[in-house]
C-alpha cells in the first residue's frame, strides 16, 4: 500500500520515477493487494486497482493517463540500468518497503540485485536514501544494520504511522507515512495536517 500510494503522490507531483520491484516485492504485491504484477513484461497500470482495499487512491485510468512516461521501469536483475550509475543524477532513494534481507544487503554493500547497487551509489555519492522497514519486533541484527545504514548516510523511516492528525481510515495511516517520505524528498504534498496546523 504505502509503495503504491507513494508512487501515486509522485506521479501527481510531476516527478520521473526509475522504479524496479524485486521477486519479493512481486509476492506482497500479490498477497497483501491481490495485485499481479510482471516483472519480465511490467505495466504500471497493473498496479492501480479500483477494488484495491478501497481506498480511493487514484482509478486505472486516470493513474495510467498520469504514469505514462514518467514511470520508467528498470528490472531487477539489469545492472546496467541508468540507477546503477553514480553518473545519473537523481533526487534521492526510496526503499519502500524495505525488508530485513535488503536492509542487510545495503548496510553491508552486499548487494545482488539492481536495487540493491542503486542503494550502494546513492549512499556513496551522498544522496539521499530513504529505507521504510515495516517489520516487527526488529532483532539485534536489524537495529545494528539500521545503525550502519544511518551512519553510512541513509535515512531510516520505518513505516509506523502517527495517530495525532485526526485518523479516519487506513488510508490516513498510509498518507502519513508517504507525507515524511515526500517530504525527506522535498517533493509537494497536502497529505496529512501538519502538527500545529488548525484543523
Amino acid at each position: 500500500m504505502y509503495a503504491v500510494r507513494l508512487l501515486e503522490v509522485l506521479v501527481q507531483a510531476g516527478s520521473h520515477v526509475y522504479l524496479s520491484i524485486s521477486p519479493a516485492g512481486q509476492a506482497v504485491f500479490r498477497e497483501e493487494l491481490g495485485i499481479e504484477v510482471d516483472l519480465d513484461a511490467f505495466d504500471p497500470a497493473s498496479l492501480w486497482r479500483t477494488d484495491v482495499l478501497d481506498l480511493g487512491f487514484l482509478q486505472r485510468a486516470e493513474a495510467t493517463r498520469a504514469a505514462s512516461g514518467v514511470i520508467h521501469y528498470c528490472h531487477y536483475k539489469n545492472l546496467l540500468a541508468p540507477i546503477a550509475s553514480g553518473s545519473f543524477l537523481t533526487g534521492g532513494m526510496v526503499v519502500c518497503p524495505c525488508s530485513g534481507s535488503t536492509l542487510g544487503a545495503i548496510s553491508h554493500a552486499m548487494g545482488e540485485n539492481l536495487i540493491h547497487r542503486a542503494a550502494e551509489v546513492h549512499l556513496k555519492e551522498r544522496r539521499k536514501l530513504i529505507l521504510v522497514p515495516r517489520e516487527t519486533p526488529l532483532s539485534l541484527i536489524q537495529l545494528d544494520n539500521m545503525r550502519r545504514a544511518t551512519e553510512a548516510g541513509a535515512i531510516v523511516l520505518p513505516a509506523s504511522p502517527g495517530f495525532y492528525h485526526g485518523v479516519k481510515g487506513i488510508r490516513d495511516l498510509v498518507d502519513f507515512i508517504v507525507a515524511r517520505i515526500c517530504d525527506q524528498l522535498a517533493v509537494p504534498h497536502n497529505l496529512m495536517r501538519r502538527w500545529g496546523e488548525e484543523r
